[in-house]
């Protein structure tokens, strides 16, 4: 049974909003996980990934690379990484290699005064509810 009659399922329906949403949606979309150390110092799970903060890829070929967040391309839901390259067919020239944010770990975060004010924020709601149980 459906709890909110006003959220569709509909696959193509959810589909059409993921791939036509706004700028500030896909930001969110755009989330990646902490690391455990990280996860205890900032009191949240997961954050939208910003250029600058290091990540460590979890998935796929490229699983166990670290390296630094080059470009955050929302447009194709994408990020790109230093050091994750791959030869292209002239073998000479290398390009480089697209991650989604989701198959990949942040274990430096970036901190600017906005983000520093959103993970405070975020760490204070988690410690309330840690306090409600």
């Amino acid at each position: 049974m459906k709890f909110n009659t006003a959220v569709t399922s509909s696959r193509r329906k959810n589909r059409a909003r993921h791939f036509s949403s706004d700028s500030s949606s896909r930001r969110r979309l755009m989330s990646s996980t902490l690391d455990k150390t990280l996860r205890e110092k900032y009191g949240c799970r997961s954050i939208p990934v910003c250029k600058d903060d290091e990540v460590k890829v979890m998935t796929g070929k490229l699983k166990g690379r670290e390296g630094r967040v080059v470009t955050v391309y929302r447009k194709r839901f994408h990020i790109l990484v230093e050091r994750l390259n791959r030869l292209k067919s002239d073998n000479q020239t290398e390009a480089p290699v697209p991650v989604h944010p989701s198959n990949v770990m942040i274990t430096k975060i970036r901190e600017t005064g906005s983000r520093r004010a959103i993970l405070d924020r975020r760490g204070k709601d988690s410690a309330d509810m840690d306090r409600v149980d």
